[in-house]
């Protein structure tokens, strides 16, 4: 339940617990809570445990040289750390950085990791029963792991087949695709739920958890089938904001473990991501002659700059785009006149010569 925020003091007394509800107030995800609040603890503690009020723009250039120069850190862990940064001093304590000499690496551009359709159907054959309805999800419509994982109960739409993302990145909601082949492997995993909802329920620790303030608001949604996690953790554990024992969703590192499993098992040797469903969703669409605006609302990218970075990954085959290299067939043969420069003429048939590809 590492996903869920840990309960701060009203009028905190810790200088972290204030800078933590500072940034909840701000609505940073939390995510970007928990990455801020580890650099900037990383930063007071090189600085011998100084208060951040007692520090300035000399401290950050050192902090951050340190990083680049003798941590190896890359360039997006630096922009990470400076923005964490920028936030402590500017936002929260009201203190602007003047003089902050620090350049920025420029981030290297990464084309994505894209799974074929065949390595796909590899991989799939390596995977059964939720394993494998959780893969086909990220790739049949482009999910995300953390958004798959917070898909609940209401979210599946049989009737519109649509999948409802709720506060997916950066805190949007959006709908994509339901794959009507999955359509039957989501009800019997839904009944699945039901049957272990109903022994939760028995046991008493049915009442999953609900954010923000939707527990208050709707006293009985929590015992709901429908706010139920599509898929649940195997297990029950406290909740580290209430203490309250409860089922969560599937963690994230079981997810990546069979993924990991199932694409070495396949014998494909791209990296073995969960993400790369998706950026394989969005490619092979792409390469059925999808428009990119319409590939982008199906993502939730903000800008259309971010979806076309799959242009640069798409089968160029099936585009009409061929190498010169495969215009040399064996049966491609040389004009007779090709190996008489001067053009005298030849009374006997010239011999077609075959090009060895």
């Amino acid at each position: 339940m590492d996903n869920i925020r840990h309960r701060v003091p009203v009028r905190p007394v810790r200088f972290l617990d204030a800078l933590r509800l500072h940034m909840r107030d701000a609505g940073l995800a939390y995510t970007t809570e928990r990455t801020y609040v580890h650099w900037i603890k990383r930063f007071i503690l090189f600085h011998n445990k100084r208060h951040p009020q007692e520090l300035g723009a000399p401290e950050v250039e050192h902090f951050l040289t340190h990083l680049s120069e003798e941590r190896d850190c890359s360039v997006g862990t630096q922009r990470i750390v400076l923005n964490a940064l920028v936030y402590l001093f500017t936002r929260y304590l009201g203190v602007e950085l003047t003089g902050l000499s620090f350049t920025q690496a420029k981030r290297p551009r990464r084309l994505p990791v894209v799974y074929s359709r065949s390595e796909i159907a590899q991989i799939l054959s390596h995977l059964s029963g939720a394993g494998r309805l959780r893969v086909q999800l990220l790739y049949g419509a482009g999910l995300r792991s953390a958004e798959l994982l917070s898909l609940r109960v209401k979210d599946i739409d049989f009737g519109s087949n649509n999948i409802f993302v709720r506060a997916g990145k950066g805190n949007k909601d959006r709908t994509t695709i339901l794959p009507q082949g999955l359509i039957a492997d989501l009800q019997r995993q839904i009944e699945r739920v039901r049957i272990l909802h109903e022994q939760d329920l028995a046991d008493g620790v049915g009442d999953v958890y609900l954010p923000g303030a939707l527990a208050k608001k709707y006293p009985n949604a929590a015992k709901e089938l429908g706010w139920q996690y599509v898929f649940p953790a195997s297990k029950t554990g406290p909740c580290p904001r209430t203490g309250e024992v409860r089922r969560h969703h599937l963690h994230p590192t079981a997810l990546a473990k069979q993924i990991r499993r199932a694409v070495k098992a396949a014998g494909i040797h791209k990296p073995a991501r969960a993400h790369a469903f998706r950026h394989s969703f969005a490619t092979h669409l792409l390469e059925s002659g999808y428009d990119l605006r319409t590939i982008q609302e199906l993502l939730g990218h903000s800008d259309i700059s971010i979806t076309e970075i799959y242009t640069h990954v798409v089968n160029r085959g099936s585009k009409g785009v061929l190498s010169p290299m495969d215009s040399l067939d064996h049966g491609l043969s040389i004009h007779p006149h090709a190996g008489n420069p001067a053009g005298h003429e030849i009374t006997e048939p010239a011999p077609v010569y075959q090009i060895a590809c």
